[in-house]
Formats: C-alpha cells, sequence, structure tokens
C-alpha cells in the first residue's frame, strides 16, 4: 500500500474517499466535521439523517454530493479520557470500519484527516502512531494509497516522521 502525509485541506481532495471524523448524531458538527458538511452541501446532511446515528468506532458511507471526492466515509471518533479507558482500541476501530468500507467498495484511495485529535483531545503523537500501524496492517487489495491529511504544521511533522519509520514518505 501507498500512504503519504499531505497538508492540505480535506474538503479540496479528487480521491475515492475522504474519512469525516464525525460525530454520533452524523448531522455535523465542528472542525473536519464541520468543514466536510457545508462544503458537500444540504444533501449530505439530508443522507446521514437517514442513518439516525453512528456507534464511535463504526464507519457509514455516503456520497459526495458538492465535494470533488467520490464517496464521505464517517467515523466516530474516540473521545480521550485518560487512556484508559479504550480510547486507542476504539480508535483503531474508526480506521479498520473506514478502511473495510473502502475494501468493500472497491476504493483505490482514501483519505483521513487525525481522528479525535481535534475537540475530542486524543494526544496528537498517539493517535498518528495508531493511525499509520492500523493503515499498514491492513492486507486486503483496497484501498490501494492512503493519504493522512494534516492541517497544521505540527500534526503534518509528526505523521511524517511515523511514516518513515515504515520507509514511505
Amino acid at each position: 500500500m501507498l500512504a503519504e502525509v499531505l497538508k492540505s485541506d480535506i474538503t479540496r481532495l479528487d480521491v475515492d474517499a475522504i474519512v469525516n471524523a464525525a460525530n454520533r448524531s452524523l448531522l455535523g458538527g465542528g472542525g473536519v466535521d464541520g468543514a466536510i458538511h457545508r462544503a458537500a452541501g444540504p444533501g449530505l446532511l439530508e443522507e446521514c439523517g437517514k442513518f439516525g446515528h453512528c456507534d464511535t468506532g463504526k464507519a457509514v458511507i455516503t456520497k459526495a454530493y458538492n465535494l470533488p471526492c467520490r464517496h464521505v466515509i464517517h467515523t466516530p471518533g474516540s473521545v480521550w479520557r485518560g487512556g484508559g479507558n479504550g480510547e486507542a482500541e476504539l480508535l483503531k476501530s474508526c480506521y479498520m470500519s473506514c478502511l473495510s468500507l473502502a475494501c468493500d467498495y472497491e476504493l483505490e484511495t482514501i483519505a483521513f484527516p487525525s481522528i479525535s485529535t481535534g475537540i475530542y483531545g486524543f494526544p496528537l503523537r498517539e493517535a498518528s502512531h495508531i493511525a499509520v500501524f492500523t493503515v499498514f496492517s491492513w492486507n486486503k487489495d483496497f484501498p490501494r494509497k492512503v493519504i493522512f491529511v494534516t492541517f497544521s504544521e505540527e500534526a503534518t511533522e509528526i505523521y511524517r516522521e511515523v511514516l518513515s519509520r515504515f520507509n514511505v514518505r
């Protein structure tokens, strides 16, 4: 599998799927979730409303509407509560659930934000290790390329450092 880090606005990427670090209601919120909903337009909110909710660590897939990608995979991230409450396992499950949907839909490219590191408070370095390790543990045919999309210089540097351990850029 190919992987890269890209400091960018995830809502502008022309890939098969972007991942939305959603809340359990799937009805939009702040951060990446709000940006994706605003960029996609009202159709996304309407489709998400049909799911009712999504449990932490699970994922659902929708159309992308006004976004340049083809699909949005929504996964409610793990809220950091000090590290001893199953947060890491739930975060890993977020990535696994998204990868599973990408495989089911035979998506070539998927772009992940840094799930749970915003308002949910997951430590960035630990979250990046979980994300990269989970992606490189995935041994299915799809997706073929993963992009870790970062917003800050700090996140970009951390993700690049972690990826370098896997001899990728």
